[in-house]
């Protein structure tokens, strides 16, 4: 199993990441907040890695703190939470709100993220209640193995993405636009109306 790279970043995009290992490129699916902290193209970067293998696939995906593939992992073995959703879930929200809505059993929180309904909220806060209790807020943000300014988000970020996917454009495009919007001005974007934060994106996107 492969448990991590190190190597150049070849090609990225919100949702995968190729790495040129020793001449071999490897691609490794990431959460949006993973794509937030890698290098330029050319440049050096570890990332922890998950080894999926199945009868038709072997998938890598890739984690750019050790709290992140923690939660990854937890967020994986809920009923009906596979990968693609753990991404989602990872890509959507940061790691101590995570903890904070599964705790607090916040449902609208939960719910307001990519592909979880109110049953997959449930099961979350069912399954994880005490686990997520281990993580505390220090370490998740402590611990960090690739540097980068932090995303202040809100539900209009989310309300952003799902418009911009009703409209047509892949999910991984529209979260490239708007953290785009966000990386200029964390602290503006965080203010910012759905409609400024789709008409930003659709500018950018042109």
């Amino acid at each position: 199993m492969i448990a991590s790279l190190s190597g150049k970043v070849q090609h990225k995009q919100p949702d995968a990441v190729i790495l040129d290992v020793g001449g071999v490129g490897y691609e490794v699916m990431i959460s949006s907040r993973t794509y937030d902290l890698l290098p330029p193209v050319g440049e050096e970067v570890f990332l922890l890695v998950r080894t999926n293998v199945r009868e038709d696939a072997i998938t890598l995906y890739g984690f750019g703190t050790s709290e992140e593939k923690k939660l990854f992992f937890l967020l994986n073995s809920v009923s009906g939470v596979g990968p693609k959703l753990a991404l989602a879930i990872l890509s959507g929200i940061s790691a101590g709100e995570l903890c904070q809505a599964i705790s607090l059993k916040d449902m609208a929180r939960l719910t307001a993220l990519s592909g979880v309904g109110k049953k997959t909220a449930q099961r979350l806060c069912m399954e994880l209640g005490e686990k997520v209790g281990a993580f505390s807020l220090h370490n998740l943000e402590a611990d960090v193995s690739i540097t980068a300014p932090a995303m202040v988000e809100g539900f209009a970020i989310q309300d952003a993405v799902s418009a911009l996917v009703n409209l047509g454009y892949p999910r991984s495009t529209a979260w490239q636009a708007l953290r785009s919007i966000q990386q200029q001005d964390p602290e503006a974007a965080a203010q910012m109306k759905v409609e400024e934060l789709l008409r930003l994106a659709l500018q950018a996107m042109a």
